[in-house]
């Protein structure tokens, strides 16, 4: 009897040549499919064709996998140049990081729920706080002014996804539709017991997110001058 050279089939060539890099690329790809409350280390051992156990070779649990993701999304923001005044770097910084997190689903969230780990992540950090140590403030503000710079940053990117996932989620509805019903809630309140929310309605529903995003990086920026002053 003649025997056969085993051959591998795709499946285990794939499992044998699995490695942390093609584990974290995949995640990213399911986190854009299902969103971060559906990624789960077995849902992404489907999505790679493997076993739930093989992938604990590579990370060893759901909390690494999340900073290890962290990580990779922000390889793809680019960081600030540094060229222009320290308000025109911090600026370029917040709309690269606003920009980077809409590119994929619930990043701002796997950010906003993860350590700032690994190299390409500590990057961003380490020019964020180069900057600000330029602007004149101390190394303690410095510090304090850039934690609220990503807070603001990072929740105002959450704020975009959520609502844009709610949209997707829903027939017919759309960004203006939702917004308008905000402002005919508000405009409909008693304005002898809420004169000031009736009186804001239109801007409190405001649609531009833009030059939403702008006034506060503008309002941040105002706040380190002043601080600077000191």
């Amino acid at each position: 009897m003649r025997l056969v050279p085993f051959r591998p089939t795709e499946r285990r060539r794939k499992r044998r040549t699995l490695d942390q890099t093609q584990v974290v690329r995949a995640a990213l790809e399911l986190l854009d499919k299902v969103g971060l409350d559906d990624l789960t280390m077995r849902r992404l051992a489907e999505h790679l064709g493997v076993k739930a156990a093989s992938l604990y070779r590579h990370v060893r649990s759901k909390d690494e996998l999340l900073a290890l993701l962290g990580d990779e999304i922000s390889a793809e923001i680019p960081l600030p140049r540094p060229a222009g005044s320290w308000r025109d770097q911090l600026t370029e910084s917040a709309w690269n990081v606003r920009r980077g997190l809409f590119a994929h689903r619930d990043a701002a969230r796997v950010l906003a729920s993860t350590p700032p780990a690994g190299p390409r992540r500590l990057r961003h950090v380490e020019a964020v706080l180069r900057i600000l140590r330029t602007t004149g403030l101390s190394d303690r503000n410095a510090a304090r002014a850039a934690y609220h710079l990503n807070n603001f940053v990072t929740e105002f990117a959450a704020d975009e996804g959520r609502l844009a996932t709610y949209v997707a989620a829903v027939p017919g509805s759309s960004r203006r539709k939702i917004l308008a019903e905000v402002r005919r809630q508000f405009t409909s309140l008693p304005a002898s017991e809420y004169p000031t929310i009736v009186a804001l309605a239109d801007h409190l529903a405001d649609d531009d997110q833009d030059a939403l995003f702008q006034f506060g990086i503008d309002m941040c920026l105002r706040g380190i001058e002043a601080l600077a002053a000191r």
